[in-house]
């Protein structure tokens, strides 16, 4: 294992813990937050993992009141918090210890969140201030711990959650969703599988680009996105050939981090037709990005041409339109990403429908081309077709 690891301490955008075997401080980070009896909320495969249970009998060994909640689903479903809530009651938990990947994290905000709330979690969607609907004396503290590195919710004020009625994916947000302190421990990434580091490493890529085409104006956040692209480019290829090498997973993490903070300035039609595909077919998110990414910057070659152009020689390119897009597609090949939705088992049968929710999900008013239900429609059969 390569064991050069960066180690900081950061205070942006939350209090983050960043380094090497700091998952030792995790029950101090409970403290800290002012957490007494945490629940630990993951997923079913990462409930059965030893990194997972060390963490339970650390908290339980500093004499917190301890226990996990895993009935979460990779794409985590409005089911999921409520059975998350009873728990919650039931036991007494005064917080919540957000542990995994993205649905971990996801769930485990919202059900923190919703933990002191009266009206229905759909009141709280990210439309407009209806986050200041929600009773913010209600919501518990959350310490977030990933465990991968890519979708970036650790630092993130919101979480993304299927509505099972419509299969919709819908964003809930409000500004103390912000988990209270974070440990970002590139160790506890190691284990992950190659076709795991791939997904959400280019998971980490799609929140860095989008956010960096996006129209909307926020320099800070579009300087954070270039280099979280360029982290990627050097580091991601490293982290899924050799999963022990520990400098790749750390600066990716860092991306992933990045990614998540950069994309409050927008996101784009990559996630606007991926939430649909992921809500209908439960694929795995950041690969469903992953294959939509060079059809998406095809489309959107006359609105960001400069600006893509600046971002290629950045991050080592010749500055041109097609080096980069010419880079995203041999960095998916390199990593076994499919090169269209059949490789995800996805075909044309919803096209239709999923035309009509990817513009209308709230990713989609950060592409930089307006999304119309023709523009999805072609979208999604360039992706079927594997034309550019």
């Amino acid at each position: 294992m390569t064991t050069s690891s960066p180690r900081a301490n950061w205070s942006y955008p939350t209090a983050i813990r960043f380094g090497a075997g700091r998952i030792s401080e995790l029950a101090e980070a409970c403290k800290t937050a002012g957490i007494t009896a945490p629940l630990l909320v993951t997923d079913p495969f990462l409930a059965t993992q030893k990194m997972t249970k060390d963490a339970l009998d650390s908290l339980k060994s500093a004499g917190l009141h301890a226990a996990i909640f895993s009935d979460v689903k990779p794409n985590p479903v409005e089911s999921n918090v409520y059975a998350g809530l009873e728990v919650v009651r039931k036991g007494g938990h005064d917080g919540v210890v957000a542990f995994g990947g993205g649905s971990g994290l996801d769930a485990g905000k919202v059900i923190a969140f919703m933990a002191g709330q009266k009206r229905p979690m759909w009141d709280f969607e990210d439309i407009g201030d209806w986050w200041t609907r929600a009773d913010p004396n209600g919501i518990l503290p959350i310490v977030a711990v990933p465990t991968t590195a890519g979708t970036g919710s650790e630092v993130g004020r919101a979480g993304v959650i299927t509505q099972e009625k419509t299969h919709t994916k819908k964003v809930i947000f409000h500004p103390l969703m912000m988990p209270k302190v974070v440990i970002c421990d590139p160790e506890l990434t190691v284990g992950m599988p190659k076709h795991i580091t791939a997904g959400t490493g280019l998971d980490a890529l799609a929140h860095c680009l989008e956010a960096y085409c996006s129209p909307f104006y926020h320099p800070m956040a579009e300087g954070m996105a270039v280099e979280g692209v360029r982290l990627v480019k050097e580091y991601l290829p490293r982290a899924y050939k050799d999963g022990t090498d520990l400098e790749a997973r750390a600066h990716m993490m860092s991306a992933a981090a990045i990614g998540a903070t950069a994309f409050q300035k927008g996101l784009g039609a990559i996630h606007a037709l991926s939430h649909p595909v992921g809500a209908l077919y439960d694929t795995h998110h950041g690969l469903t990005n992953a294959v939509f990414m060079p059809y998406v910057i095809a489309f959107n070659r006359k609105a960001v041409k400069e600006k893509i152009e600046r971002l290629a020689a950045y991050i080592g390119l010749k500055p041109r339109y097609s080096a980069f897009l010419d880079w995203t597609l041999a960095l998916r090949e390199e990593l076994g990403v499919p090169h269209t939705l059949a490789g995800l088992k996805v075909d044309d049968q919803k096209f239709e429908l999923m035309s009509k929710m990817a513009p209308k999900d709230p990713t989609a008013g950060g592409n930089p081309v307006s999304l119309t239900k023709a523009g999805a429609l072609k979208l999604y059969r360039k992706a079927l077709e594997g034309t550019l």
